[in-house]
């Protein structure tokens, strides 16, 4: 990294974005990433970008061990408290200063240029881990219909899809995440609906069964007994939110891709408590009401290490009713919604390269972009990465799921919390610099500072203590996996620390205002002639009930 970077320079040493120098004086065209991405693909791409396997077949271990309420709690907990501040956070930024470098830069900017050094690499390696988990979980689901044919056959076959639609111009890669997001919020809906019409009688057994799976307790004692027991099952269900909950990853790393920015991702990030409740929290109470936690499928499923959706409690509890025919039909859709998360994350984790290669954290060859606006080398990179998944060819394609889940999981609440801690010095930095958020900024969020002292609370307690099983028996295995994210950070930290010799910023003087007037330069094509004005007089005019109907679509 350190010779790729002494030998180029980016925009603000040439003073172009596109263009690099080399020691001999070549100028090499780079291009850049284009604003192609609409309103609405970055507002499916939030909602869906992260709803993967794991809310539909993976959730069913953790009702088993932690009960309904535990689940039902966990996450209401982990979305409210956590994911939807952490969302403002992010939103409030970004809005404000919608640049390609996204948070990682703004990260180097407020805290230290080794924070935002290590938390690029841990998002990366994160985003890389969370591909292939749904790599492996395409190879999984796929054994639903065939066990005969080697797992790394479907890796490869999801592999080359993602590459595809990711080599495309971004408004239609956008298309494609649209569609592929919307099967999966269908497919959640139409599970909810089933749910509450199947507890009211609507089934073939006419079973008016209503909350009967909360009858048998709520709580479950997990690793150990009593009252502790209770909470280390609902800390576990916490843990486990964390990797299946959308984060504010996506819009932020979108944001040097999004089409009138200023407007649009402060509308996706106020809308974000409605997904969190709507799709997620409702879910898992659903899920809990139609699939009995102690039902002997269920368990034996998971013991069994069930494909697909054999191991859904969703299937289940609707094979249960007596309805038939749908587990196939499921099965289709937990494919498509592990595709997609694939195909999400092969986006979020290029552009995370890209945006390192920029701050001369990768190599300069990764700033290679199409003319259609694709970074087309860090496309290539991640994909070569990916490779790792075919694990799979020689172990339990389950199995390293499940590997690949941990590793994962503390990386996002690491990239999570690095977030809060960026706007935590974005707030100082403009309290000490005299400029006031409600008349300085575009759109500023709600309940700050409290909110994003809230979240980094429990960021910190989480990646803390998200791998407490592991201890006792101690398993290296699980240690590894739970941990190696906070390794990983605290070694790309003081690496870059040492070998740059980078300091803290002071508050006072963090770089508040480069790259506003280029971005200002930008978003004129949409925000001349008043958009905004517009569209807010339009808004405070409109009947109540169309803002909520507006909200609700």
């Amino acid at each position: 990294m350190g010779k790729s970077t002494s030998v180029t320079s980016t925009a603000r040493e040439s003073g172009d974005d596109s263009l690099s120098h080399t020691e001999n004086g070549t100028v090499i065209e780079y291009h850049e990433t284009k604003r192609g991405l609409s309103s609405r693909h970055v507002q499916l791409m939030a909602i869906g970008g992260s709803i993967g396997t794991g809310l539909f077949v993976g959730i069913g271990s953790y009702l088993r061990d932690a009960g309904p309420l535990s689940l039902f709690l966990g996450y209401l907990f982990y979305g409210v408290l956590f994911i939807w501040p952490t969302n403002l956070c992010v939103g409030e930024m970004c809005a404000y200063l919608p640049i390609r470098g996204s948070i990682f830069e703004l990260a180097a900017r407020y805290i230290d240029p080794a924070f935002g050094f290590a938390m690029g690499w841990v998002y990366f390696y994160g985003g890389l881990m969370l591909l292939c988990t749904e790599y492996s979980a395409v190879a999984t689901v796929m054994q639903y219909w065939n066990t005969s044919v080697n797992p790394a056959v479907w890796v490869a076959m999801a592999m080359v899809v993602c590459f595809l639609l990711n080599i495309v111009a971004v408004k239609y890669y956008g298309e494609t995440e649209f569609i592929m997001a919307s099967t999966k919020i269908l497919l959640l809906i139409g599970l909810v609906l089933l749910t509450f019409i199947t507890m009211l009688g609507g089934n073939p057994h006419h079973d008016i069964y209503g909350f009967r799976n909360w009858t048998h307790g709520v709580m479950y004692e997990y690793y150990t007994t009593g009252n502790t027991g209770r909470f280390l099952g609902w800390f576990s269900v916490v843990v486990y939110a964390a990797f299946s909950v959308a984060g504010p990853d996506l819009p932020a790393l979108a944001a040097g891709e999004i089409e009138n920015p200023r407007f649009t991702i402060p509308r996706v990030v106020k809308m974000t408590f409605y997904r969190i409740v709507g799709f997620y929290v409702i879910g898992v109470l659903a899920v809990s009401i139609i699939c009995s936690p102690n039902d002997p499928r269920l368990i034996s499923a998971i013991e069994s290490s069930a494909a697909g959706s054999a191991a859904s409690p969703w299937v289940i509890g609707i094979q249960n009713l007596g309805i038939h025919g749908l587990p196939g039909f499921i099965n289709f859709l937990i494919l498509l919604a592990g595709w997609s998360c694939g195909n999400a994350y092969l986006y979020s984790s290029s552009r995370t390269l890209y945006s390192l290669a920029r701050d001369h954290q990768a190599p300069a060859f990764l700033l290679k972009c199409t003319s259609a606006g694709v970074p087309i080398n860090c496309v290539l990179v991640v994909s070569l990465l990916s490779c790792i998944t075919f694990l799979v060819a020689d172990t339990s394609a389950v199995t390293v799921f499940y590997w690949f889940v941990d590793l994962t999981t503390t990386a996002f609440i690491l990239t999570y919390t690095g977030m809060v801690c960026v706007f935590l010095a974005w707030y100082r930095a403009l309290k000490a610099q005299g400029i006031d958020r409600k008349t300085f900024l575009p759109w500023a969020s709600p309940c700050q500072p409290y909110a994003a002292i809230v979240a980094l609370i429990i960021g910190c307690l989480v990646t803390l203590f998200n791998g407490f099983t592991v201890f006792v028996p101690f398993s290296v295995e699980g240690f590894i996996t739970s941990y190696f994210g906070v390794a990983f950070w605290a070694v790309m930290f003081l690496f870059w620390k040492v070998y740059q010799g980078t300091k803290w910023v002071d508050p006072a003087k963090a770089d508040i205002f480069s790259g506003k007037a280029e971005v200002d330069a930008e978003c004129r094509v949409w925000e001349d002639g008043g958009f905004l004005e517009r569209r807010r007089a339009e808004l405070a005019k409109m009947h109540w009930a169309r803002r909520w109907w507006e909200k609700m679509w």
